[in-house]
Parts: structure tokens; C-alpha cells; sequence
């Protein structure tokens, strides 16, 4: 018989067990949340700080061209310290890594808005950085982790809005709280939004950890020197020093090392980044077909405010207003991405999509001086619309067929592409559109930009053959 002591007791257990589950299911619905809040303050300090260096400089005492060394500074850091996430997060568990990463992004952005010089304001961006390389690929590993692939779809669509909520707001922001308050604002907003995010994760975030081999430090050597080195490159390229000598010197160093890495990867059980996921065919189709599609439509907003400036005399505020439309329409179709693609499927979307982007490229090269804003903004919502579509899609189906074991190498397989792809775009177009001004072509301001689109459209499109290579049930199971 049991007493009414143990009857008691088993009743109390029952209660406390109900409790720890319902608890964990909140975090469960909660943990999104989290990396949203990554996403969102990594894009918005992404966009904040273009349009308040001018102001910077002025306080500082230097020009503005001098201070393009601090976006340098983030992207090679960035570049230096990405392929270490994933490893730190199974060795130390995501929540801790997450709460270090935001607390390192948080110190780098209280410590960027008390520089007083160059120097000092270099050094806070690369403890920035060091942040940010981490904070996004570990918030979302922890998502990867926790989500069975049927919900992944839905939930990585609700991060990324919050993604592009913060490239919407930045520019708009970052010139506000210049104008009206002083730069130093555009980084002391980091400092609430990021102790909401450590709060969010110390309650929220599970603390997965995997085992791991001893660290790849000659591994991590030769990867990130190797992308430090092609990354200056795009920076080069992408400012439009064509210094040929220099360019050809680093590109060799980044492809000696990069040889380098492939000899230590074979030799090495579990190297830094491991070059044998490449053998699963959804991760290697969409990590190559993101690159050459993002190839393509990367260097738009450049390209398109420069010619509205430079061809057809639009003032500096229309031209980047234009962009606004796009960015609206990517947040806008988010709602209906997981229906599109299960109606459609993975296959038939990437494939339309990268045809349908490539078009709008091409009608953009053949707009005219007297052609109607009106124009202008149909074309950039579809492109908005598209574009979202295409970046949800080709982010999951990446994903797809990883498991426990390969999210981690996947995931930050994908971040490197991601951050790599965005310098690629810029430095693409401009390569392209200097060399149709050059003396080679002659071309005129006007038929340089048209060929330029052209020219990127051709990348764009060229990529629906990479992805015509998925079959019909690749990532079914994120739509079932």
C-alpha cells in the first residue's frame, strides 16, 4: 500500500516533471526569437554605419576615404574568425558561445562610440567583429539542432525578416541619429538590443554541445589566411584600386594556401573545415549555386543607385529611396514563402527564380533618363519579391540533409559563402563595369551600365543550371 506521504511526494515529482517540460516547450517557441535578435542587430549595424562615416571623419579629423579602413578591418576579421564558430559552439555548448559572441559585439560597439582615432576605432571593430562572426552561425546552429527538418523551413523564414528589418532601418537610422543626435548613437543603440539578447539566451537558448577533436589550429591558419587574402582582394577590386601587382600576389597567396589546407584536410581527422561535406549533393548544389547567383544580383545596390546618379543626375537620397521597394517586398512575401515552396517545390523555385531575377537585370539595362519612377519601383518590388524567395530557398535546401553530426561543418560552410558572396557581388559589378568604361570598350556611361546588368543577369540565370541538378524531392521534408 502507499501512504499518503508517498502519494504526496509522486504528485509533487508529476507536477515538477509538468513544469520542466512546459517550460522547455516555451523555450522551444521562444528560441527563434533569440536569433532574431542576432539577425537583426548584426544587419542593422551592417547598414548603420555607411551612411554616418562621413559624419565620423568629420569629428575625427580625417577624411572619408580614410575611414573605409574600419569596414576593412570588420570584413577581415570576420573573414579570420567565421570558420571557429562552429567548433566553439559543440566544444563550449551554443548558449555560452551565443552570450560571449553578443557580450563581445556589445563591448566592440560601446568601445566604437568612445574612439577618439583611427587606431582606437579599428581595434573596437575588430573586438566587434570578433562578435559577430560568432553570434549568427551559432544562433542558428542552435536552431539546426533543435527543430526537426518539417519546421526548419517556417522558422528560418521568420529569422531572416528580422534580418532584413535590419538592413531596412539602418540606413534611415544610422543618418537620423547623425544628424540629429551625434554618430555615437549608431552604436550605443547595440548595447540595449544585445543585453536583450543575452537575457533572452541565458533563459531560452539549450546549451547543445558535440563532441569535437583537438583544435585544427594550422588548419585555421592556412583557411583564414587564405580568405583574408582573397577577401582584401575584393575589397580592391571593389574600391576600384586595380593595382595588378598586388592583386595577383595575394590571389597567389590565397591559392597557395588554400592548397595548403586541401594537403592538411586529407591528413587530418577532423580539420577546421571539413572539405568531405562537399559529398553531400544538396549542401555542395546549393552552396554553388548561391555563389553564382549571388554573382549576380550582389552588385545591384551598387550598381543601380550609381547609374540613377552618375547617367541619368537623380540626387544621391531618390536613388538610394529606390532601393526601399525591394527590401519592403522581401519582408512582405515572407508570410507566403513556406506555401510557395511547398506548392512549387525547391527545384522548380530555384530554377524560375534565378531566370525571373536575371530578367529584371537585363529590363534594368535598358531603362532610360526620362523613364517614370513609377517604373522604377514595380520593378524593384518584384525584384524584392524574388529575391526573398530565392534566399529562403537556397539557405534551406543547403541544410536539408545535414544531421547532428554535419550541421555544425555545414552551417558554417554556408555562413563563409554567405559572407564571402557579399564582397564577390560589389566586387563583381564594379570589375565588370570598369572594364566596359575602359579604353578596351569605349562605351559611354550609359551602354557601360547596360552592359554591366546584362552581363550579371547572364551569372544569374546561368545558375538554374546548378540547381536544375536537384531532384523534384529534394527537401520535401521541409515542407511535409
Amino acid at each position: 500500500m502507499i501512504n499518503k506521504t508517498e502519494t504526496n511526494t509522486i504528485e509533487t515529482n508529476i507536477k515538477e516533471i509538468i513544469k520542466t517540460e512546459q517550460k522547455e516547450n516555451n523555450a522551444v517557441h521562444l528560441l527563434p526569437w533569440v536569433t532574431a535578435v542576432a539577425m537583426f542587430i548584426q544587419s542593422l549595424d551592417g547598414t548603420i554605419l555607411n551612411t554616418s562615416l562621413p559624419s565620423i571623419a568629420r569629428d575625427m579629423a580625417y577624411s572619408p576615404t580614410q575611414m573605409h579602413s574600419v569596414i576593412v578591418t570588420y570584413t577581415l576579421t570576420l573573414a579570420m574568425f567565421i570558420p571557429l564558430s562552429g567548433w566553439l559552439a559543440d566544444k563550449f555548448g551554443t548558449r555560452t558561445m551565443f552570450m560571449i559572441a553578443v557580450g563581445l559585439f556589445v563591448t566592440g560597439s560601446l568601445f566604437c562610440a568612445l574612439s577618439v582615432d583611427l587606431t582606437t576605432f579599428n581595434l573596437a571593430r575588430v573586438v566587434q567583429a570578433i562578435g559577430a562572426s560568432m553570434m549568427v552561425p551559432v544562433a542558428r546552429l542552435a536552431i539546426l539542432y533543435q527543430y526537426p527538418k518539417k519546421e526548419l523551413l517556417k522558422t528560418m523564414n521568420f529569422i531572416t525578416i528580422f534580418g532584413l528589418l535590419g538592413m531596412v532601418v539602418g540606413p534611415s537610422l544610422g543618418g537620423f541619429l547623425s544628424d540629429n543626435f551625434s554618430w555615437h548613437w549608431i552604436f550605443l543603440v547595440n548595447v540595449p538590443i544585445g543585453i536583450i539578447g543575452i537575457s533572452m539566451a541565458y533563459k531560452i537558448m539549450p546549451n547543445f554541445k558535440h563532441a569535437v577533436g583537438r583544435f585544427d589550429f594550422r588548419g585555421l591558419i592556412y583557411f583564414s589566411l587564405a580568405l583574408i587574402f582573397i577577401t582584401m582582394v575584393l575589397e580592391l577590386i571593389g574600391r576600384g584600386r586595380m593595382h595588378i601587382m598586388l592583386i595577383m600576389g595575394l590571389l597567389f597567396l590565397s591559392g597557395l594556401l588554400s592548397v595548403f589546407y586541401f594537403i592538411h584536410y586529407k591528413r587530418t581527422e577532423k580539420p577546421i573545415i571539413d572539405l568531405r561535406l562537399l559529398n553531400i549533393r544538396t549542401l555542395k548544389i546549393g552552396l554553388t549555386g548561391s555563389l553564382i547567383t549571388r554573382l549576380g544580383i550582389g552588385g545591384l545596390p551598387l550598381l543601380l543607385p550609381l547609374m540613377l546618379q552618375t547617367s541619368f543626375g537623380y540626387s544621391a537620397s531618390v536613388s538610394g529611396l529606390l532601393l526601399l521597394p525591394s527590401a519592403l517586398a522581401n519582408v512582405a512575401i515572407k508570410p507566403f514563402m513556406v506555401r510557395i515552396i511547398k506548392f512549387m517545390g525547391y527545384r522548380n523555385v530555384l530554377i524560375s527564380n534565378t531566370i525571373m531575377l536575371g530578367v529584371i537585370l537585363i529590363v534594368l539595362g535598358f531603362v532610360e533618363k526620362d523613364t517614370p519612377l513609377g517604373y522604377y519601383i514595380v520593378l524593384m518590388v518584384f525584384y524584392g519579391i524574388f529575391t526573398s524567395i530565392q534566399m529562403s530557398a537556397m539557405n534551406t535546401i543547403t541544410l536539408s540533409d545535414l544531421d547532428q553530426n554535419t550541421a555544425s561543418g555545414g552551417n558554417t560552410m554556408l555562413v563563409i559563402m554567405q559572407q564571402l558572396s557579399v564582397s564577390f557581388g560589389v566586387s563583381v559589378a564594379s570589375l565588370v563595369l570598369s572594364l566596359f568604361q575602359s579604353g578596351m570598350f569605349e562605351m559611354n556611361t550609359k551602354h557601360a551600365f547596360q552592359y554591366t546588368f546584362i552581363t550579371l543577369a547572364i551569372f544569374t540565370i546561368f545558375s538554374s543550371i546548378t540547381f536544375s541538378r536537384l531532384s523534384k524531392t529534394d527537401g520535401e521534408e521541409y515542407t511535409d
